[in-house]
């Protein structure tokens, strides 16, 4: 992520909106000493949004959490026999967190993702689901999950199984065609990148000095870092192969696996950072670039079934899920470093000093993680794993795992539903054509950005949905300034307000986690039973919307007082 800062962050006109909204709020939390009267209360003001913000977002959060709201509201339907039959649904997480995620990743995006959900929802699932179809698979001797549920399912589950077992396949094959496009079109400005970070290196070497952007940590020790990195995963996948199947092809294996860790870990970096600057860290779908990742780990391991002569085993599976955990880790590192130097670039960081510290982060988290997830691991179990300690604790389903785990399966055993990727790839390369002829004729006006389209697919729909009403809200604010004397301002402002949603429901939601796992708690705070799902539906669509429309109003009378 080091080099790939000069192309993604520096020269990629990204938003990064979690990184812009850091920016933001350390800038009100750290006035300068020379800002005039106007900037002060502006500082000040904006401090008191992010904290009002957040306190209400946490606020909606607990009261979620204490079941007197839902913190979801879903309805589903079978349709007509008119529009064939099948079933859909509608969904909104109430999370104020994804609300100003919406707010942040702006409209042309969350339109885009829109547009996705349209396909998945309006498209995809209905046909999928519908008898018609069902009828035709069943004639052809296509796979249909649709065709193996009771005739009488209800609609809920007929379309939530089609989407999560069917679906989301197709969004896997948009996400992959989207993201190949993408570094394709990065390839160019990537070289670039790591030729500039060689020549900064060089040039600091003969004693210039260099400008703050241009004073990354040295391209040196960055692939000294990298080697060592390198040496310790060779090891890790070394030991792991001894006492298998594999145990005579373990060289074999672990140079492959390098390879493999630094052709692909590259490939998923840049575009977990690309994406994480399109929409953000939290909304990035890392498991869908995973899944393309573990289809190739796959394959690779069916070759070397083919060249070493490997019976088939369950080894085979396991060690391409650890070459795959090792890219899953480049990809979350890359998705948040990038977005951390975003916001050292906007307050004018040091690059190689926040570098620095970023290599610090990564070694605690790799110092602290493994015990948490044991011990959520002792606490509740997770789905196909040992039982938990604790009888009748609620099991993890880990659903993003276990379809990759079902990948690696599928692949190896050649199962898998290659029909269903391939058609997302067919509507992946469509939506580039189409964004790039609404690029040409509107002149870069209106964009279908194919990332966003294929994270609208693959998303779960209650998700993509907040994330577009945040969009509409944000615009809608936006609007709703634009011919005020404070316009400027009171843009500021909404982006502190969707920090502040962010940093609140994120900050309750690690204590929740705490309280659980302390606890062995599943629901530790809730004051209502199960049973009162509908009427706190409805109450927390109300608060929720009578909320928003609060917030909105209020950072825009402080706007106005500035």
């Amino acid at each position: 992520s080091i080099p790939l800062r000069r192309t993604l962050v520096v020269q990629g006109g990204l938003p990064y909106p979690e990184g812009v909204a850091a920016a933001e709020v350390l800038k009100v939390g750290s006035p300068g000493a020379d800002e005039s009267a106007e900037a002060v209360r502006e500082n000040r003001s904006g401090l008191f949004v992010v904290i009002g913000s957040a306190i209400a977002s946490a606020f909606f959060a607990f009261l979620a959490s204490a079941r007197v709201f839902a913190a979801e509201t879903t309805a589903f339907l079978r349709l007509p026999a008119a529009l064939g039959g099948g079933a859909t649904g509608v969904g909104f997480s109430m999370q104020f967190a994804l609300l100003g995620a919406g707010h942040l990743i702006g409209l042309a995006v969350g339109l885009t993702q829109l547009f996705g959900l349209v396909l998945a929802w309006l498209i995809f699932v209905p046909i999928l689901t519908s008898p018609e179809f069902a009828a035709w698979a069943v004639a052809h001797g296509v796979p249909s999950i649709a065709g193996t549920l009771p005739a009488g399912a209800p609609a809920e589950e007929l379309a939530m199984t089609v989407w999560a077992r069917e679906v989301r396949f197709i969004g896997a094959g948009v996400i992959g065609v989207a993201a190949l496009w993408t570094l394709a079109k990065l390839a160019k400005p990537l070289a670039a990148g790591l030729a500039s970070a060689i020549s900064a290196q060089a040039r600091r070497a003969h004693g210039e000095t260099l400008e703050l952007a241009e004073q990354d940590m040295p391209i040196k020790l960055v692939g000294l870092i990298s080697v060592a990195a390198l040496v310790g995963i060779a090891v890790l996948l070394a030991v792991f192969a001894q006492g298998t199947a594999l145990a005579g092809s373990t060289p074999l294996l672990v140079v492959g696996g390098l390879i493999y860790v630094v052709v692909i870990g590259f490939a998923v970096a840049a575009i977990c950072g690309y994406m994480a600057g399109l929409i953000g860290s939290s909304n990035s779908p890392v498991s869908g670039v995973g899944i393309l990742a573990i289809i190739i780990a796959s394959l690779l391991m069916l070759g070397v079934m083919a060249v070493a002569g490997v019976p088939a085993d369950p080894s085979i599976i396991a060690f391409a899920l650890i070459v795959t955990a090792v890219v899953f880790a480049v990809a979350v590192i890359s998705n948040d470093n990038l977005q951390d130097l975003k916001t050292g670039q906007l307050v004018e960081a040091t690059p190689w000093r926040q570098q620095t510290a970023l290599l610090v982060g990564v070694v605690a988290g790799a110092l602290v993680i493994p015990f948490v997830l044991d011990m959520m691991n002792q606490a509740f179990g997770f789905e196909g794993g040992p039982p938990a300690i604790v009888q009748g604790s609620q099991t993890l389903a880990a659903p993003q795992a276990t379809l990759i785990s079902a990948l690696a399966k599928g692949v190896i055993s050649g199962e898998l539903r290659w029909d269903l990727i391939g058609v997302g790839a067919l509507v992946g390369v469509g939506v580039i054509i189409l964004d790039v002829v609404l690029r040409r004729a509107t002149k870069d006006k209106i964009k279908l950005p194919p990332l966003a389209a294929g994270i609208g697919v693959y998303l779960p729909a209650a998700v993509t949905t907040m994330l577009v009403v945040g969009a509409v809200c944000g615009w809608a604010y936006d609007r709703w300034i634009a011919t005020t004397r404070f316009a400027e301002v009171g843009r500021r402002m909404g982006v502190l307000l969707a920090s502040g949603l962010i940093v609140g429901e994120s900050l309750f939601g690690v204590f929740t986690a705490a309280v659980i796992v302390s606890t062995r708690n599943e629901a530790p705070f809730a004051l209502l039973p199960k049973d009162a799902a509908w009427p706190a539906m409805w109450a927390g669509l109300i608060a929720f919307a009578v909320l928003t429309f609060a917030l909105y109003s209020w950072i825009r009378s402080r706007s106005a007082k500035v």
